[in-house]
This record gives structure tokens, C-alpha cells and sequence, in this order.
């Protein structure tokens, strides 16, 4: 065990996923008669609150969790392009309130990849008012059902490789598709929806993104494009052997594990446990490998706890642990952090 370990923490945490609910997407709920994910949302005492809110509540759970800096990015659901832009304009207000704390993953209408392109750029070029945003984070497939592995998302992917940012690919609740081919009478659809969504389903589903993307040629394509998973990797560590070994047949210029090794990271978002780690670390370069949260969902203060039990584990070095704690994330994002604050 480190030294350090038993006196408090004095190094940078970056965290990755965490999320907020714009002004824009606020109103559209109140306006709909029935939005069953954010009705969701409100029943859980506390939740609602912070996720619509980028300033003291949000400081102070960062602050129970020892967080430097969060890279705040919006919640599930599509947002038309007019939306994108109030919903980046109030998160660069918000960064310019708080430069130290807070960056940003830009929103993105990616049912209109032209336009993502458009509003990557103008978020990511210092186009806000001097705030230049790191990334984006897009949802794992269109409300649609629409994955972004059809050549008309070309134009996005180079962009996403021109501006030199990486694109965090995050779960989003299932399609009415994916619902009506699951649908089962004797179970309710609360559980249903639960089960696709955060209870296993949107795990699988951005991993089965990951590979549509390189089938597809992407990775081939753009041999230089960078993406984000969380959740420890959602599901690919732990099927990775399997997936190379059929991914092998596909005559691609590069192999999965090449893609794995050279354009992927992931985070733990969430995820309080260590086996899951156990894997990612025989089978994944420690550089890849990132801290976070997932607040509101999470707590920071339980992801210190998560930190602690990993120092004390004996998993890691004192070097990988740095590495997961911030400066993977900086090196990646090229934030601006003071190690010594």
C-alpha cells in the first residue's frame, strides 16, 4: 500500500461521465404529456435536482469525492440541432463560471450528422465564447434506432479526427424497435424497459456499436478517430478473446485488437467493484483506462471509497493509479490542471 494511503488526498481526480438536463430538454419533458425516463428520473428523492442544476450542489458532491475536475456532458435522448446549441451554450456558461472545475462534452444532433459535424466544430474550436470544449458524448444509437456506422456519417467521423477530440459513445434507452423485439406480457414494462436499459441491455448495446463500427470499416477509414466507452468497458473486456477471434474472419485492414489498443479508452463510470478490473487490466494498455462517476447517478464520495479499496488492493502501481485517477484523462483531453491544487 502506497504511503499516501492513509493521509488524505491531495492528487488531481478527473471524472468523465457525468451528466446534466439542459434548459432545452427540461422544457420539451414539461411539455409532453407522458416522458416516462425523466418521470423516472424524478422519482428518485434527490436525483432531479442535481441533474438539472451546474453549480453548488454539483461542486459539493465533487468535493465529498476529492474530484478535481468533471467533464460534464447531457443526459440520454436526442435533441433537435436548435436544442444542441441552447443545451452547449448553457454548459460553456457554466465552464466560464467554473474554468477549474468544470469542462465540457458537447451535445450533438446526431440524427443529422452534417449538422454534429457542424456544432463538433463550433464547440470544439473555442467557437462559445473562447470555451472550447473537449469531446463529445453521443448517445449509442439515434431515439430512432439509428447507429453510426452508415457511410452518411463519413462527414462526422472526420471531423471528429480533424478537430483531434474524441467521441464518448454512452448508453441510451432502448428503441421502440429493441422494446417491441424484447416485449414479454408477463413481465412489466418498467422491469422491461429497466433490463434493456441500464440493467444490462445499453451495456451490450454500445458494445455491439463498437462492432458495427469497426465491420463497417471505420477504423479503417479513420484509423485515427478516438472513442470512449464506460461502465468498465461495456461488456467488451470481458469478451475480448472472442471477439477478436471472430472479427479475425473479416479480412480488415487491422485487427479488433489493434482498434482496442490504438483508438479505444474506457472508464469505470459507476461500476463500485474491482474483478471487473481485474480483467481490464491483464487484457487492456493501463494508459486506456480512465475514472468515473456517473453522477447523479453515482456518487463521487462512493467512487473515493471505490479509489481507496483499489490503493489498498494492491491491484495497481502507484503509477497505473495516477494514470486512472487523472492523467490518462488529461493527457487524452488536454485539460488544464493544476496536479498540485
Amino acid at each position: 500500500m502506497s504511503s499516501s494511503a492513509n493521509k488524505k488526498s491531495t492528487r488531481p481526480i478527473i471524472t468523465l461521465e457525468e451528466h446534466f438536463l439542459s434548459r432545452a430538454s427540461v422544457s420539451r419533458a414539461l411539455a409532453s404529456q407522458s416522458d416516462v425516463y425523466n418521470d423516472a428520473f424524478k422519482a428518485i428523492p434527490g436525483l432531479w435536482d442535481q441533474f438539472i442544476e451546474l453549480g453548488d450542489l454539483r461542486i459539493a458532491d465533487m468535493d465529498s469525492g476529492e474530484v478535481t475536475m468533471q467533464v460534464i456532458s447531457h443526459g440520454p435522448g436526442d435533441l433537435s440541432t436548435s436544442q444542441c446549441r441552447d443545451c452547449n451554450n448553457q454548459l460553456a456558461e457554466s465552464i466560464r463560471k467554473h474554468p477549474k472545475r468544470f469542462a465540457g462534452f458537447a451535445e450533438l444532433p446526431m440524427e443529422e450528422p452534417e449538422e454534429a459535424a457542424k456544432e463538433l466544430r463550433r464547440t470544439c474550436s473555442g467557437g462559445i465564447e473562447g470555451v472550447k470544449f473537449v469531446g463529445a458524448l453521443i448517445d449509442s444509437h439515434t431515439e430512432k434506432g439509428v447507429y453510426y456506422d452508415g457511410p452518411e456519417f463519413d462527414v462526422f467521423w472526420e471531423e471528429a479526427v480533424k478537430l483531434d477530440v474524441p467521441i464518448y459513445i454512452h448508453p441510451t434507452w432502448p428503441s421502440d424497435q429493441q422494446l417491441a423485439s424484447y416485449e414479454a406480457p408477463h413481465l412489466p414494462t418498467p422491469i422491461l424497459t429497466q433490463i434493456l436499459a441500464f440493467g444490462f441491455g445499453w451495456h451490450s448495446d454500445t458494445a455491439m456499436h463498437i462492432i458495427r463500427l469497426y465491420a463497417s470499416g471505420v477504423f479503417d477509414r479513420f484509423p485515427h478517430v478516438k472513442i470512449i466507452i464506460g461502465h468498465m468497458g461495456e461488456m467488451i473486456p470481458y469478451m475480448l478473446q472472442r471477439i477478436e477471434r471472430m472479427t479475425s474472419r473479416w479480412n480488415k485492414k487491422r485487427s479488433f485488437r489493434d482498434v482496442w489498443d490504438t483508438n479505444l479508452w474506457l472508464t469505470t463510470s459507476g461500476n463500485w467493484a474491482l474483478d471487473p478490473l481485474a480483467c481490464i487490466l491483464k487484457n487492456t494498455k493501463h494508459d486506456r483506462i480512465m475514472y468515473s462517476v456517473d453522477y447523479p447517478f453515482a456518487k463521487s464520495k462512493d467512487g473515493l471509497k471505490w479509489l481507496k479499496d483499489l490503493e489498498e488492493s494492491g491491484m495497481v502501481s502507484e503509477e497505473v493509479l495516477e494514470g486512472i485517477r487523472w492523467k490518462n484523462a488529461q493527457r487524452l483531453l488536454g485539460v488544464d490542471i493544476d496536479a498540485s491544487s
